[in-house]
């Protein structure tokens, strides 16, 4: 490595020190305000640094890394999310009794390990990257260890994403074994990769059970509603946003490299799997009534539409992955946002019944969980509708149309259980019932909160009304994607 390369990498190195002086740090000092401050400073700093290294992109570091437009312009999302997380488990663990200073340790460490894999070029640097976010994401989930759920849902998925490696790390045994090369580059180039034989079928059948549970695709799934529910909200959230949007940051380089048309049978089987996600999904989030389960559901039927944007491929496609993630990056993170701010320490905000009524005495905090619901319902003027709308025209460029009829059909039914949120947060209380909880009265954003909404909010209409300078973004940065 040069300094031009030591460059290049600044934006993971960054993250990657500051871990380390935090769990110093704490050792000598147990301020959560020291703590929170020097994750977000770490993180803000990290984001700025991208500028520096786009000056010498794109750039091979070492056979392991690509910096590049499009790993750059994905490392910058994932920063941001980690900015909003922080800021949400600030608030969130300021009202709990636990210690707090190796909460932002690990938080920094998932947001390396999902960096990690925006960047990744190897199967040596995907699989780095994948256990750095997903071993400091076991930590994190169980993070209350007074808490029952939370050590369910922590047990459940070391098991689940301990399993799914082991198929992962055989999976990239094997396509070795057939090509000779673990280099996305290299397996591009040359003819390297040769026409399915039964090896490289058992390989990529093997990567694709690992990628499917990271992604918490159908029929991978099972974990994701009793995860999502155990853990703390804001992690729930990095779960939903940064953990998934790293795989597909990866996934459409690799395929990009590897031309997916290539392997019908691989094809099919990822049509299979975005058709059931989109259904599934939707609708076993029809009967839930806790909002985690909801949201967790909801994001198993989001992948499967993104899925639909990979199997088109194109420079449409690219275009649509990046800006569908964008916007449901804004949308989860202000739907789980709220959910965070309404949390007290007696248990997380999720039970459906609590929201009853909100909008009347909480008009701002009802408006804004809504906006965040019609998008992920894809309702015009919002970022969600722009996303799948790319989505369906990468579709219909590819004349995917069974896939894209099961969209339609998924979104219709997705359409009833965020307006039956809606439903709920405007309706009345019946009288009689004095002693219930409507609307969360004791509970207030805070001036951090309500920034922090209020910035979603924007963001989610501001994509959704004036989406062309991102978009103009993402068409410059796709097409420099392949070599």
């Amino acid at each position: 490595m040069n300094s031009a390369d030591f460059i290049a990498l600044l934006p993971l190195i960054v993250p990657a020190l500051a871990s380390v002086v935090l769990l110093l740090l704490i050792t000598f000092s147990r301020s959560h305000a020291v703590s929170v401050l020097f994750t977000l400073g770490s993180l803000l700093l990290s984001f700025l640094l991208l500028f520096v290294a786009g000056g010498g992109t794109p750039r091979r570091v070492t056979p392991l890394f690509i910096m590049d437009a499009y790993s750059l312009f994905f490392i910058g999302l994932l920063f941001i999310a980690g900015i909003v997380v922080a800021v949400m488990s600030s608030r969130y663990l300021g009202e709990r009794s636990m210690e707090r200073g190796e909460y932002y340790v690990l938080l920094l460490l998932a947001t390396l390990g999902a960096s990690v894999l925006a960047a990744g070029s190897h199967f040596a640097s995907f699989f780095a990257g994948l256990e750095i976010l997903s071993v400091s994401l076991y930590t994190l989930i169980a993070y209350r260890r007074n808490d029952d759920r939370g050590n369910e849902a922590g047990l459940k998925y070391l098991i689940l994403a301990a399993a799914s490696s082991s198929f992962l790390l055989f999976g990239m045994a094997l396509v070795y074994a057939q090509t000779g090369s673990m280099d996305f580059f290299q397996l591009a180039e040359g003819g390297r990769v040769p026409d399915l034989t039964v090896v490289l079928s058992a390989g990529l059948l093997l990567i694709t059970v690992g990628v499917g549970f990271k992604l918490a695709v159908v029929p991978f799934h099972l974990w994701t509603p009793d995860v999502y529910e155990g853990a703390p909200a804001p992690v729930a959230a990095f779960i939903a946003t940064s953990s998934k949007g790293a795989i597909f940051a990866l996934l459409m380089r690799y395929f990009s490299l590897m031309d997916l048309q290539r392997f019908p049978a691989v094809w099919y089987g990822i049509a299979g799997i975005a058709v059931a996600s989109m259904l599934i999904g939707n609708l076993l989030a029809l009967r839930q009534n806790n909002l985690k389960r909801i949201l967790a559901y909801s994001s198993i039927a989001h992948m499967g539409y993104l899925l639909v944007a990979v199997l088109a491929g194109g420079t449409v496609a690219k275009t649509a992955v990046g800006y569908y993630l964008a916007a449901y990056f804004a949308t989860m993170l202000g739907a789980f946002g709220v959910i965070a701010f309404l949390s007290g320490e007696e248990g997380d905000a999720e039970n459906l019944e609590a929201y009853r009524g909100m909008a009347w005495s909480r008009p701002w905090t009802a408006g804004v969980f809504v906006a965040m619901l019609l998008s992920l319902a894809g309702i015009p003027l919002t970022a969600g509708f722009i996303g799948k709308f790319y989505v369906v025209a990468a579709g219909a460029g590819a004349a995917l149309w069974i896939p894209l009829i099961v969209l339609v059909a998924g979104s219709t039914i997705g359409l009833y259980y965020y307006l039956r949120i809606v439903a709920v947060l405007y309706g009345r209380v019946p009288e009689g019932e004095g002693g219930a909880v409507t609307g969360f009265p004791g509970r207030v954003l805070g001036m951090t909160g309500g920034i922090l909404l209020t910035v979603l909010t924007f963001a989610l209409l501001w994509l959704g009304v004036y989406p062309a300078p991102l978009i103009r973004i993402l068409q410059a940065t796709v097409a420099r994607l392949v070599p």
